[in-house]
């Protein structure tokens, strides 16, 4: 009566009103998944996530979607992937990557790009392997591609 009970906001619940785009739903992830830091460099999780996704194991990602996060200096992008491991685990991965203007035009839905997960962690992120040898991926493409011709 004389005092009301104030719903806790969270740093989720203001980022869903302001980037809707960014929710979830829209991502294709579940409920566990701990969602896109307004800004990477100021969040100690988010930088320890990156350095782990940095020496994570490799896979193959397939391009959904992406979209655009911010544009100070260089394009900051969330990618959407169908991710697909050697172990022929499948999963909707989240990719957090700066990009050049070049390569932001060059994006294409159905591209696939090696990119690196956590298998220990499994919560969706995922990081682009721009280092990864070529002989590598094709590798990987090989083995995944044998396994589902099985």
């Amino acid at each position: 009566m004389f005092g009301s009970k104030k719903k806790k906001v969270t740093l989720d619940d203001v980022m869903a009103q302001l980037r809707p785009d960014l929710s979830r739903e829209s991502l294709g992830v579940g409920p566990a998944f701990p969602g896109i830091a307004p800004n990477p460099l100021l969040s100690r999780a988010a930088r320890t996530r990156t350095a782990e996704l940095r020496a994570g194991v490799l896979a193959l990602g397939v391009l959904v979607d992406w979209r655009e996060v911010s544009s100070d200096g260089s394009p900051r992008v969330v990618l959407m992937l169908d991710v697909e491991t050697v172990e022929g685990v499948s999963f909707r991965g989240v990719a957090d990557e700066d990009f050049t203007i070049t390569e932001l035009v060059r994006l294409a839905p159905g591209q696939t790009l090696p990119v690196r997960y956590r298998p220990a962690v499994m919560d969706h992120y995922v990081a682009l392997a721009r280092d990864a040898d070529p002989t590598d991926v094709q590798r990987l493409a090989d083995e995944i591609a044998r396994r589902t011709q099985a």
